[in-house]
């Protein structure tokens, strides 16, 4: 079992394939943190379990004992505790203090689902051990439920949170984080995914200092500006060595995450929904359940971290006919044409894909209503006519006819002032009764929390994707949550909203992506705006960015492979002068850039010259033989762009017998000395061919010398593919 207990010493142990995390029930009522890290046997508590007390610091009736000074794992601030607390509520008569003490526990195989909420899962008992703690306030008939779950195969440890409201007065919850997690000491670095539109997800690392260090977002959306994930790690960790310490929600809307640390140097970590506009009223007999955070631990650095997060999300997060199954290649018309198309011109957009090798289009923004631009019509999806003739039924008929797929665009969450829908349903937004509703891109958000407004779109999204043969969805969201309100919530409700929001969003997005299982959905938020866990339990892949120049993607993708795999990430190649930033890069380097993830084009293919069909031909072939393996494949970074100015990464297939590497240089300079191109986890003594060269070289020497790289210029690239022989 991955789970045991010792039940003389009540201590609990957590053990995946490399790793241990230890809880011990102190006197018989604190779940206290021992450990997590490599693979151990139960310790000696007293050797592990420092009991201090301070001069001037608060007790408990047991004088030795003083909570701010304990390593706790579910810590409620009460009493003599300081700290950040992990939970905290309001009673029927205005008392806040939560005090939890330990009750029982049950030890279940395999790992149970959350309801209403994305998870991580398992396909057999036998690869999961769940520990339930169940945690009482004896006072007022408060019960918490602590769930751990542990993955036998993977370094992986989940954890999530329920409370329940055993008493006959209501209770206010006003904070539930997932996970909190006390370490010893602070001797750690504080790594971090920030950036804005279009600049999501720059790796950002940072000492920890006294005091709070903490990311959240208030957008009710997971965000451009920060992901829900951060690491803490050594200062000496590197790519492929020392500790790390992961943490990541699987959340799609506000959370918090962050770092205290004390006046004793301990360091404090914690994840979960921002407490920020939050509460939630729990009437007796109810529940509440919060997020999954799913913790990792790496003893080789942020390399492995990577990759345990890379197979744990691929294998055991993404669900459907495209978890295993390889993408489409694309071509999407947005950068193309923007509003601006007709039937006619999305069918020779279509016909030059058929020749190049392109297996789908994509109808982006502007098919529905009477949409011309972005001032109108979200909210009334269905054909516009003018546009479309023969609706979409006979677009995706021609398209189908010409050997290519049909994908669609979406904004289901977002409505226009100028709708038929608005006009029939202005309560339907968020907003603040007797407030001027604030636009933005010319659009209000749908109040998900309500269910009427929830089964209008799944009717809807439904309708659509059944009048057609729709083979893909790209679902949009292109504005976050501003002045909270919902006319479907009691006034003593209002801050209940931004989750109620997520909950119905999840519930949309189940009935939905259940109903049509052949679909493949991809996520979008004015690119990478919600790029996170939460979603990929629903849609496979996610679009990276909107940002689609080759150099900007250099940050973005190898950012985001920080966390999440290739398979997750949208990367297209777009037109010249780049629509973001007015780059000009040459085509090799765009497709060289795109093909480490969903390979697709973003552009107005009748305007290439013959000479770059020719290399869009290359570049399909190419792909159609690399997403066999890459996808799925294990990730190595090998030279960051963050810190200079190359980048390069390689793929190994999971049987190890073929290797994709890219090598990327931003800026020319002159007699700029000697470049490698090194590779990692090769079998030394194996010999690997360099496909397209007629060459052999011994892993040992692909590793230690590697191969020569010669670049002339700004924006170049340089790929390899190897077959071990």
């Amino acid at each position: 079992m991955s789970i045991s207990y010792q039940e003389k010493e009540q201590i609990f142990h957590l053990q995946t394939k490399n790793t241990s995390y230890i809880i011990k029930i102190l006197e018989g009522k604190y779940p206290v943190h021992i450990y997590w890290g490599k693979k151990i046997k139960t310790p000696d508590m007293e050797n592990a379990l420092v009991r201090r007390f301070v001069a001037f610091g608060p007790v408990t009736e047991n004088a030795g004992l003083a909570l701010d000074f304990i390593c706790q794992e579910y810590p409620t601030g009460c009493g003599t505790d300081y700290r950040i607390p992990a939970i905290s509520a309001v009673f029927d008569d205005g008392s806040r203090s939560v005090e939890l003490h330990y009750k029982d526990y049950r030890i279940i195989k395999g790992k149970p689902r959350l309801a209403g909420l994305p998870s991580t899962y398992t396909e057999r008992d036998e690869e999961a051990d769940t520990l339930e703690l169940i945690l009482c306030d004896e006072v007022k008939n408060l019960k918490v439920i602590l769930t751990y779950t542990a993955y036998a195969n993977e370094d992986v440890i989940t954890r999530n949170v329920r409370v329940e409201n055993d008493s006959d007065k209501d209770i206010v919850l006003e904070k539930v984080m997932s996970a909190s997690v006390d370490f010893e000491d602070s001797e750690y670095e504080f790594t971090e995914l920030s950036g804005a539109w279009a600049r999501e997800r720059h790796i950002e690392r940072n000492r920890l200092r006294s005091g709070v260090q903490s990311i959240e977002s208030r957008r009710g959306a997971s965000s451009h500006q920060l992901n829900p994930f951060f690491a803490l790690s050594k200062p000496d960790a590197t790519e492929d060595y020392g500790e790390v310490y992961a943490f990541n929600l699987v959340y799609s809307g506000n959370f918090t995450a962050g770092v205290e640390v004390d006046q004793l140097f301990k360091a404090r970590a914690y994840i979960g929904i921002n407490d920020y506009d939050f509460s939630w009223l729990l009437q007796p007999g109810e529940n509440f359940q919060s997020p999954e955070a799913v913790m990792v631990y790496s003893a080789q650095g942020f390399g492995e971290m990577s990759r345990i997060y890379h197979r744990i999300y691929r294998k055991r997060l993404v669900r459907g006919k495209y978890r295993d199954e390889v993408r489409p290649i694309l071509v999407n018309n947005w950068e193309g044409t923007y509003f601006d198309f007709n039937e006619e011109k999305l069918l020779e957009i279509a016909k030059e894909a058929s020749e190049l090798g392109i297996e789908m289009l994509v109808l982006d923004d502007g098919w529905f209503g009477k949409r011309n631009g972005d001032n109108c019509s979200l909210g009334d999806w269905f054909e516009n006519r003018e546009k479309l003739p023969h609706g979409l039924a006979g677009l995706s008929g021609q398209i189908h006819k010409l050997g290519l797929k049909f994908g669609l665009w979406f904004e289901p969450e977002m409505v226009s002032p100028d709708s038929e829908l608005y006009r029939k349903h202005p309560d339907w937004c968020i907003h603040v009764p007797g407030r001027v509703r604030a636009e933005c891109r010319n659009q209000l958000t749908l109040d998900l929390g309500r269910q009427e407004v929830c089964d209008y779109i799944v009717e809807t999204i439904s309708g659509v994707l059944k009048s057609a043969d729709i083979n893909y969805v790209k679902w949009d969201m292109n504005r976050h949550m501003s002045q909270l309100g919902s006319e479907g919530l009691a006034a003593n409700r209002q801050k209940e909203m931004p989750h109620r929001y997520m909950l119905g969003f999840y519930d949309v997005l189940e009935r939905i992506t259940s109903a049509f299982p052949d679909v493949l959905f991809e996520g979008c938020s004015g690119g990478g705006g919600r790029f996170d866990p939460g979603m990929l339990y629903y849609m496979p892949q996610s679009w990276a960015s909107d940002d689609t120049d080759a150099v900007e993607r250099l940050y973005i993708q190898y950012g985001t492979s920080l966390v999440y795999p290739l398979s997750s990430m949208g990367a297209h190649v777009s037109a010249v002068p780049n629509h973001q930033v007015n780059r000009t890069t040459s085509l090799k380097m765009r497709g060289d850039v795109a093909m480490s993830g969903n390979f697709g084009y973003e552009l107005d293919l009748t305007k290439f010259t013959d000479e770059e069909k020719a290399e869009v031909k290359k570049q399909v072939a190419e792909y159609k033989e690399l997403r066999k393996f890459v996808p799925s494949g294990e990730f190595y970074r090998l030279k960051n762009p963050f810190e200079g100015n190359t980048a390069a990464w390689q793929v190994i297939s999971e049987d190890g017998r073929n290797v994709f590497a890219a090598y990327f240089q931003i800026l020319g300079k002159v007699n700029p000395g000697i470049m490698r191109m090194k590779f990692k986890a090769l079998e030394p003594e194996a010999e690997y061919e360099v496909v397209g060269e007629d060459k052999i070289y011994s892993g040992e020497e692909l590793m230690q010398i590697g191969l020569l790289v010669e670049f002339y210029g700004d924006y170049q690239s340089r790929t390899w593919r190897l077959k071990k022989l």
